[in-house]
């Protein structure tokens, strides 16, 4: 009897000695954004006081359900508790569970946290069976209008979610927004989703649109439209009635996503390519107006290239005009008055010159040209606007113009304007003196040291003077770089505190600035492009990467929420990173 109970203690005191193993453990470190996650933390001691860790960025659908276990191995007792959870992801990227607490004797223990990468939504998601029986009769359907579009050509995808006639849903919410990665992109507002009649698979459905989006690819080749996934809580029956004997139903929660679609984007044929084209694709109409024919010398006129029509009105540089050489020319004011339908954009965009002639006379304004790509025929067309005939009443008169070429076919003639004063006159008059040696007193070179300090002194006043104006002009330049800043940031300003409108109008305001300042086409702004070119035209390294860094806010702030402060910083930022630019280029 003494030996047993030695024995017992022994053990006990060894039991006690025993390290506690406390660990929490995922059913996966990777899932898609439509799967479900299981999450076990384990003690092998009867702990008390259980805290769970954060769950920020997952959904509980299930749990805390707890579960014992305790066996003899070996003349060895183990015993372990486990708390099961259940967690939907609410978003992608990698989410972080924390440590857990438990509480053995006294002695608090920690679990390890747990890193969970979450992705797209995966074509195939694992799911229990009453969640899949739970979507029997419900289909949710990504349609896109062309597989095989042409570089810049507007194309859309349409999500549906189709329900047969013995499907019942509570409501749905979104999971995740699927990111168009080599698209321009746009979605459009639904103001009401309608319940329409529609077939799948050949059997009768109803449908409803949840969301549409106009894309325009900006790469050729292959490019992946990912799917949209959402959350529906479905009614699915059971196998209780209720006193009526009618049968009671159960409300499930089913993810559902649609698949992912492969879209094969040509690019635009070399041949017949014109010279000027600016990567303008659709079909459209360009014409070239003046708000007045006639006016005086120094008097202003403005001067309105507009293309209208149906393509990506937004993704292209307006043709430049040509005025005559005494025309005093200013940046234009570029407009857009442009809506999106799952047509793609429609509307017009213009660009206002304002013009000052400085010589009266009679001038033309030669016709402009405007090239883009019809994917309905697939080929190029030319516009030309009509030549505009300026009259300028009074004011100096014109110096004489010289007509000058330059070689080639299609060279075209160009006013310039000659100096007044091309040659002197020859002096018929001179200077001479008797040669001698005249006395230092009261010689030219006496006075002129004698009054040498007094002439120093109107020079002096005229150097402070000039010294100011340059001051002055630095000042004016520096005003004049803000307020081009001001004018292109004008749209985006309208919009702070909205994300998307102002990030979109940010991006856009960007990139306009770069092609009007840089003269670039739209197929050449990509980063590595746009760093290059900045470096090209000697913009420091410091102002590249902070343009380039604004470009990279703008892109990743259109698929995430945005903080009203956040759009003030990038405002700001990048007010300030245009005016640089423009004072460095």
């Amino acid at each position: 009897m003494k030996s047993v109970t030695f024995l017992m203690f022994f053990l006990i005191g060894l039991t006690s000695l025993a390290q506690v193993t406390f660990t929490a453990e995922a059913s996966r470190t990777k899932i898609g954004i439509n799967e479900r996650l299981k999450v076990d933390f384990t003690v092998d001691a009867n702990g008390d006081d259980f805290i769970p860790p954060n769950f920020n960025g997952l959904q509980k659908i299930g749990g805390p359900n707890q579960s014992f276990s305790q066996s003899w191995k070996n003349g060895k007792s183990s015993f372990q508790k486990t708390f099961t959870y259940f967690f939907q992801p609410e978003k992608r990227g990698t989410i972080t569970i924390g440590q857990a607490e438990i509480t053995v004797e006294g002695q608090v223990y920690k679990t390890s946290p747990i890193e969970i990468e979450v992705t797209a939504a995966v074509d195939t998601p694992n799911q229990s069976k009453a969640v899949a029986q739970a979507g029997d009769g419900i289909h949710l359907i990504a349609e896109v209008s062309k597989f095989q579009p042409y570089l810049n050509e507007g194309i859309y995808v349409v999500y549906k979610l189709f329900l047969s006639p013995t499907v019942n849903i509570r409501n749905w919410r979104p999971l995740d927004d699927p990111k168009f990665e080599g698209f321009w992109s746009q979605n459009i507002n639904i103001d009401q989703l309608e319940l329409k009649q529609g077939e799948f698979g050949g059997q009768p459905y109803r449908y409803v649109e949840l969301r549409k989006t106009v894309l325009y690819p900006q790469r050729t080749g292959e490019l992946k439209i990912e799917p949209l996934s959402l959350s529906v809580s479905v009614e699915v029956p059971t196998d209780k009635r209720d006193f009526f004997g009618r049968r009671t139903y159960e409300v499930v929660e089913k993810n559902f996503s649609a698949n992912t679609r492969i879209v094969d984007v040509k690019p635009l044929p070399e041949e017949g390519k014109p010279e000027n084209f600016s990567g303008a694709v659709g079909e459209f109409d360009f014409k070239l107006k003046a708000n007045r024919q006639e006016l005086d010398a120094q008097m202003s006129l403005e001067l309105t290239s507009e293309v209208s029509g149906k393509g990506n009105l937004k993704l292209f540089n307006m043709p430049e005009i040509r005025t005559p050489s005494s025309f005093e020319v200013y940046e234009p004011e570029r407009q857009e008055n442009v809506r999106t339908s799952s047509l793609g954009m429609q509307g017009r965009v213009s660009e206002k010159y304002t013009v000052i002639p400085e010589f009266k006379g009679d001038y033309t304004i030669q016709p402009v040209p405007f090239s883009y790509f019809n994917p309905r025929t697939e080929s190029y067309e030319t516009l030309n606007s009509s030549p505009i005939s300026i009259k300028v009443n009074s004011g100096p008169e014109r110096p004489r113009e010289a007509v000058t070429t330059s070689g080639g076919d299609n060279a075209k003639a160009q006013n310039i304007i000659s100096s007044k004063n091309n040659f002197n006159y020859i002096k018929l008059k001179t200077n001479l003196k008797q040669k001698d040696t005249p006395e230092f007193f009261q010689s030219p070179l006496y006075w002129t040291l004698f009054f040498a300090p007094f002439l120093a002194i109107p020079f002096m006043l005229i150097f402070g003077k000039v010294k100011n104006r340059e001051t002055d002009q630095n000042q004016l330049l520096r005003k004049r770089a803000n307020k081009l800043a001001k004018r292109y940031l004008s749209e985006a300003k309208k919009n702070l505190g909205t994300s998307k409108p102002f990030y979109e109008a940010l991006e856009r305001a960007l990139h306009n600035y770069l092609k009007a300042k840089l003269k670039i086409q739209t197929l050449e702004m990509h980063k590595d492009k746009i760093q290059e070119l900045l470096s090209a035209k000697g913009i420091s390294q410091e102002t590249t990467t902070r343009f380039l860094k604004l470009l990279e806010n703008c892109e990743l702030a259109r698929y995430s929420p945005s903080v009203t402060k956040d759009m003030q910083s990038d405002f700001e930022k990048a007010a300030k990173v245009i005016s640089e630019i423009d004072k460095e280029v």
